[in-house]
């Protein structure tokens, strides 16, 4: 039995619910987010709440009832919260502003680095070395995050780079510590 996919989930106020087919559509006025269905599990509407099902026990269908349970539980959360990824600056001379909807980010390269996030995604800039990127789309925020920090990782010698807020980077000693 799972434990994840037999939980139901709520609808909140305001997201539309449709189901035809294999294909899951969510909307409100943030967005429009759908969601491809296993043929096998069995998605059913009673009373503003999500019920999932699965045909059997196998561990094959255990895994999806959870896995689609939570896709959808994912769906329906951002759409009424919202998600947020917190990233940060360290460097001297590395700094982050934003123009219109391009994010201009300036991390020692001998340019500036134009980026311009997808829609549904916006980016705020709190601080001089803070940069929040926000959405209603989980794996799109989780990836416009990545997108952010591949621009320059955090380097291991002296910490400079981009990082998660919550991320803790192992710092190695430098060829004069060795030798000392």
């Amino acid at each position: 039995m799972s434990r994840i996919g037999e939980i139901p989930i709520k609808i909140p106020e305001g997201i539309d619910f449709k189901f035809k087919g294999n294909i899951v559509e969510a909307k409100n006025d943030k967005g429009v987010l759908k969601q491809k269905i296993h043929s096998g599990i069995k998605v059913e509407v009673k009373e503003n709440t999500v019920y999932l099902s699965r045909p059997n026990n196998s561990k094959y269908f255990k895994s999806l009832h959870g896995l689609y349970r939570s896709l959808l539980y994912n769906m329906m959360y951002g759409l009424s919260q919202g998600y947020e990824k917190l990233l940060e600056i360290r460097g001297i001379g590395y700094d982050v502003k934003v123009e219109g909807k391009t994010v201009i980010l300036n991390l020692g390269y001998s340019h500036p680095i134009y980026f311009i996030p997808p829609d549904g995604i916006n980016i705020e800039i709190p601080e001089q070395n803070k940069i929040i990127v926000k959405g209603y789309d989980k794996p799109l925020v989780g990836e416009v995050a990545a997108k952010i920090r591949s621009f320059r990782p955090p380097e291991p010698y002296k910490g400079k780079g981009i990082r998660y807020v919550d991320e803790h980077v192992r710092k190695k000693a430098g060829k004069a510590a060795v030798t000392a």
